[in-house]
């Protein structure tokens, strides 16, 4: 049986046996209903439904340099790939207020010399729906992973080849001081933006993406992934939405490891396969 696995709001993952056969597959009245709790799956979203529930307290297996703990938790957050998601899907977690919605995840896909302003809402959106390719669950490309909570859109974030963000390849500190390399190597794949939906803050969901923007890059040929978050400390004060970029613990407790420190506030994580 293939095995997949869906991550909990701990940041463990849940190995799940998934049979092909009828007997494991729910067929709902609307549409077809997955099989629960299954991370990057590719046919999880082909009809717009939403990923079931995972069984209260189901056994999880955390899965950490090949050792195995058996634990218990609930409920666990599930992760697929943005082309396989429905726009409203997207629109909820971006909500209508605030930066996420003004920039629809651009800062870094805008050309040298856009900006909000100048590019406008509208048009920001329609790169971002056209980047995803949602609701294309056949499409080979995306640009990103949608996270899950009970069925419910809570969280995004942005991740693929380094050089497809035009912003990073310019002459900057972040993430380019004290480095040597080809900035157009498509190898090397980044982890640039985190959006939590209201109401779903502080529940392990920028953890779980984090965790499983690793696999989802590794599977697409990258060889190394990045990205550079904030750091965070007791009584430090970070602006609104300066966090979109993940925070460093964020990125510890996924499997990063700290490479550089090209400002006081930010760093460079990496995590080569």
């Amino acid at each position: 049986m293939p095995s997949f696995t869906s991550i909990t709001p701990d940041g463990h993952e849940r190995a799940t046996h998934r049979r092909l056969g009828s007997e494991s597959v729910v067929h709902g009245t609307a549409s077809r209903r997955e099989a629960t709790g299954l991370v990057l799956t590719r046919r999880a979203r082909r009809s717009g439904g939403r990923p079931d529930e995972t069984p209260a307290a189901a056994p999880l297996r955390r899965l950490q340099y090949g050792l195995g703990v058996t634990e218990t938790a609930t409920p666990p957050v599930t992760v697929v790939p943005a082309n396989e998601v429905s726009w409203e899907d997207l629109q909820t977690v971006f909500g209508t207020r605030g930066d996420p919605s003004r920039c629809s995840c651009q800062r870094y896909k805008m050309q040298p010399g856009e900006s909000w302003a100048s590019v406008g809402a509208e048009e920001l959106a329609f790169r971002f729906r056209t980047q995803t390719e949602c609701g294309h669950p056949e499409s080979a490309t995306t640009s990103g992973l949608v996270a899950y909570l009970d069925g419910e859109p809570v969280g995004w974030c942005a991740v693929e080849a380094r050089c497809a963000y035009p912003r990073l390849l310019l002459k900057t500190r972040v993430p380019w001081e004290g480095r040597a390399e080809v900035k157009t190597d498509d190898s090397v794949w980044a982890v640039t933006c985190f959006v939590t939906g209201t109401g779903f803050r502080r529940r392990g969901i920028s953890r779980a993406l984090a965790r499983a923007a690793i696999g989802f890059a590794r599977e697409r040929g990258a060889r190394a992934l990045e990205g550079y978050p904030m750091i965070t400390q007791p009584g430090m004060q970070i602006l609104p939405g300066e966090l979109h970029v993940g925070s460093r613990n964020c990125f510890v407790d996924a499997g990063f490891t700290e490479i550089g420190r090209p400002t006081l506030r930010r760093v460079v994580m990496r995590i080569d396969f």
